[in-house]
């Protein structure tokens, strides 16, 4: 192959590798959920979980990296923190995911069970890509509290 065609298509697909959308580059892993959920439990044991959700939102650098982030539900259904605002306050206890999965019961079931922790799989629509997306998330009983805290990666 010329030289000049092997340079146009290096060329081709370095501009395509450069043009993918940031969050496609920046996912976050199933390390990275884990370590933000302890964190995320771990401030709201120290501050309390008003505080807590108070400092998720302002701190966006350190509580939202990559396209993870922590949400805190009550075992009730109530989301008491999330990124998007508009589910602050909404029951998810009977939400269906795509497939018809009733996932919130079943991070509930996890965050009750003697481990109180675990991954929960469903689908969720990626908040970059506004695609819906396999999700799976890491769920953490907040200790002392009828709630859980959870993480999400796009898998």
């Amino acid at each position: 192959m010329p030289f000049a065609r092997r340079h146009a298509l290096a060329m081709l697909a370095l501009s395509a590798v450069l043009s993918l959308p940031a969050a496609a580059q920046e996912r976050g892993t199933r390390d990275d959920a884990k370590v933000l959920n302890d964190a995320a439990v771990a401030h709201i044991k120290k501050v309390g979980l008003d505080q807590a959700a108070k400092d998720f939102a302002a701190d966006k650098a350190k509580w939202a990296p990559k396209d993870i982030f922590p949400f805190v539900q009550e075992f009730g259904g109530v989301m008491r923190f999330h990124i998007n605002d508009k589910m602050i306050g909404k029951n998810f206890l009977d939400v269906k995911d795509a497939s018809g999965k009733e996932f919130a019961k079943e991070m509930i079931s996890v965050a009750r069970s003697p481990k109180a922790t675990g991954w929960v799989d469903y689908e969720w629509t990626h908040q970059v890509t506004k695609k819906i997306e396999d999700k799976t998330s890491y769920i953490q009983r907040v200790p002392g509290m009828d709630a859980f805290v959870g993480v999400g990666i796009y898998r």
